[in-house]
Order: structure tokens, then C-alpha cells, then sequence
């Protein structure tokens, strides 16, 4: 299976699905590497981590992505939590369940800015469970920005 490098090089344009990990949600964004950009597409119900794998499999099937991204939660000085061994977890069952490449991205203060901005428009409720996915968004962003510079 190609890495995420070898996949950027061979193919100007390839689609990403992003994951903000989260015991109770799991916010999912998708994003095309050609402009860059990256949109919320769902928030998937999660018991204690586990999701919804029949949810998730149709929009991995709906959007049919080349490769998975999963926001790795670490701490502010960078080391790594309970979160971030659970969502290592996740990313795992991922590749095992789809069998894509999946790659792992920090994904420090993603929810706190997609709730800032939530709050900058004073979403409703129903907005609000969009958070998540807008995190998976920003995880998206950021690391599309990353993968240019190393160009």
C-alpha cells in the first residue's frame, strides 16, 4: 500500500476523509488535495468511542476517499493522552475494517476553535452537533497547509 508521500506524488489529485475522534461523536470531513479545500460532512454517533461501522462505511463508499485522516488529540506540550491512544485505536480499526492507508494528524485546540467559531455565529443546538465535523474540517485544513509546505 502506497504512503501518504508516494500517493501526493503520483496523483495531483486525490480525496481525504477526516476524523475528529470523540468518545460520543465522531465528526468526519472530506477535502480534495487539488484546491486544498475540505467541508464538514457528518457527525457520527459514538458509544464510548466505538462508532456507528455501518454509518461510516456508507460515507467511505458514498465519498470514496484514497486515503483516511484521524486528529491525533495530544496534550499542549505535545505528549500523548488516554485520547490519544484511543484514537490510535480507531485509526487502526479503520485500516483494518477498509483496508485504506490511514494517517495520523495533531490535531491540538481543532475542537476548541470550531466551538469559538460555532460561537462567533451563535449557532442553535442543531448547529452546535456540527462542531465536530467543522473540527474534522480544520483537522483537514491544517493538514493539507503541512503537506504543501513540505513540497
Amino acid at each position: 500500500m502506497p504512503d501518504v508521500d508516494e500517493l501526493s506524488s503520483a496523483k495531483s489529485n486525490y480525496r481525504v476523509c477526516a476524523f475528529d475522534f470523540g468518545l460520543k461523536h465522531i465528526g468526519v470531513a472530506v477535502g480534495q488535495s487539488l484546491l486544498r479545500t475540505a467541508e464538514p460532512i457528518a457527525v457520527i454517533k459514538a458509544k464510548d468511542g466505538r462508532p456507528s461501522w455501518d454509518e461510516l462505511g456508507a460515507l467511505i463508499a458514498q465519498w470514496q476517499p484514497d486515503f483516511l485522516l484521524v486528529g491525533l488529540p495530544l496534550n499542549m506540550d505535545g505528549s500523548e493522552s488516554e485520547m490519544s491512544t484511543r484514537a490510535r485505536k480507531f485509526a487502526k480499526r479503520l485500516h483494518g475494517r477498509y483496508g485504506l492507508k490511514v494517517e495520523l494528524c495533531d490535531e491540538r485546540l481543532s475542537s476548541f476553535e470550531a466551538k469559538s467559531n460555532r460561537h462567533e455565529r451563535q449557532g442553535d443546538r442543531k448547529q452546535a452537533l456540527t462542531v465536530d465535523a467543522e473540527a474534522a474540517q480544520l483537522i483537514l485544513e491544517s493538514w493539507f497547509n503541512r503537506e504543501q509546505h513540505k513540497a
